[in-house]
């Protein structure tokens, strides 16, 4: 009976143990049913969204109508999605901005992988992009450090010999491949003939035996280039001091601090008379071209209108008030009758005469002023509306 009862369980023993590695068997073989092709593509960094990645349906030999009614998608295991498939036309596009540092870092080569499943019935396409380096980052200088607070200078003792290492200049570039070769040049120096910088390595050495006529203060300016098309650089500014004793050093710091504030004062004092004269001589040519102008006009306006100017007679002033007294220039004689029955006056007129008289049937003369002569003018207004009434 404890045999029967042990057989039995070594049965159930073995069944347990063949379906465990039946189930990675069968995964594989489903894998390998549904898994219908693979395809890849190479693209570089730094691609415009929406730009055209590859024809999906035509490397796979699948039809867009077959994409619809599987209801095409794109599986990753990333948390972006930096590819989009386009169900109507069977492409892939760019879906967000590929920037290979970010995404590989140093990893070489970087690529994208994800597959594109298909349902009704289930099939799943492998794809692979390889995104290529560009020459998007320019070299960066890590030796020595470039801060506008500090200056750090190097000591060049005065028994240096021939080929004496001064420092080195320590350069990085993001890029990978060729991207990332770099090469150092002296750009500009103090003398030139005292001092070299290693092409590759970046090491700035001693040309020859160091004098007593050597100026003690020396500046390098040294380019870093990479070696991408187009290729990027950084330039950086190299001090050195040429001395025995820690004293001399330190006042020299202290100079090449001075130095470096004074160059920038003068390049912003020379900037700015720059732009002052720019704008006054500016300024003067408009408002000489304003003035010639204004005159070309006012005289082409003067032309025009001369010829339709109107004819104005000149008449001389012969009854003006003289003096504003009221009187008249001219003297002339009036004379005015009056009957006793009626309110109504005749007023004659006469030629002028050597004597201001008028004369009444009361035989009385006299001059009358210039209110006088207006208070007459209405009496006779009144007097002959009176008479119509």
């Amino acid at each position: 009976m404890s045999v029967l009862c042990f057989n039995v369980q070594s049965g159930a023993s073995l069944m347990r143990i063949s379906s465990w590695l039946m189930q990675p068997l069968v995964l594989f073989l489903f894998v390998m049913a549904v898994a219908r092709g693979q395809v890849r593509y190479s693209i570089p960094e730094e691609m415009t969204k929406g730009s055209l990645v590859g024809n999906i349906v035509q490397d796979l030999g699948l039809d867009v109508k077959r994409l619809k009614s599987g209801r095409a998608r794109i599986f990753t295991e990333d948390s972006r999605e930096y590819i989009g498939l386009n169900v109507d036309k069977g492409t892939l596009i760019v879906k967000e901005r590929i920037d290979r540092e970010e995404l590989c870092a140093q990893v070489s080569p970087c690529s994208l992988h994800f597959q594109i499943i298909l349902e009704n019935p289930m099939e799943l396409h492998s794809v692979k992009i390889i995104i290529q380096d560009q020459n998007d980052n320019a070299p960066q200088v890590l030796y020595p450090v470039q801060s506008g607070a500090s200056v750090v200078a190097e000591i060049v003792p005065r028994s240096a010999d021939v080929g004496y290492l001064v420092t080195k200049v320590v350069a990085v570039d993001v890029d990978s491949g060729q991207n990332a070769w770099l090469s150092y040049k002296l750009q500009k120096a103090t003398d030139r003939a005292l001092f070299e910088v290693g092409l590759q390595n970046g090491e700035i050495r001693t040309v020859r035996q160091v004098t007593d006529k050597d100026a003690v203060k020396q500046r390098l300016t040294v380019v870093v280039e990479d070696n991408g098309q187009p290729s990027r650089s950084a330039t950086v500014n190299v001090n050195v001091v040429v001395a025995d004793s820690f004293p001399e050093v330190l006042s020299e710091f202290t100079d090449f601090t001075h130095d470096k504030d004074y160059n920038d004062n003068l390049t912003f004092y020379l900037v700015l008379a720059l732009a002052v004269v720019s704008f006054l001589f500016i300024v003067s040519i408009i408002a000489i071209l304003t003035v010639k102008c204004y005159r070309w006009r006012r005289e082409r306006m003067f032309y025009k209108s001369g010829a339709n100017l109107p004819v104005i007679p000149y008449y001389p002033p012969l009854y003006a008030d003289v003096g504003g007294t009221g009187t008249l220039q001219h003297v002339y004689n009036y004379e005015v009758c009056r009957t006793t029955d009626s309110r109504k006056s005749d007023l004659k007129y006469g030629r002028p005469c050597s004597e201001s008289i008028i004369s009444l049937d009361t035989s009385r003369t006299q001059t009358l002023t210039h209110a006088q002569r207006a208070k007459l003018n209405n009496d006779d207004s009144f007097d002959q509306v009176s008479s119509s009434e």
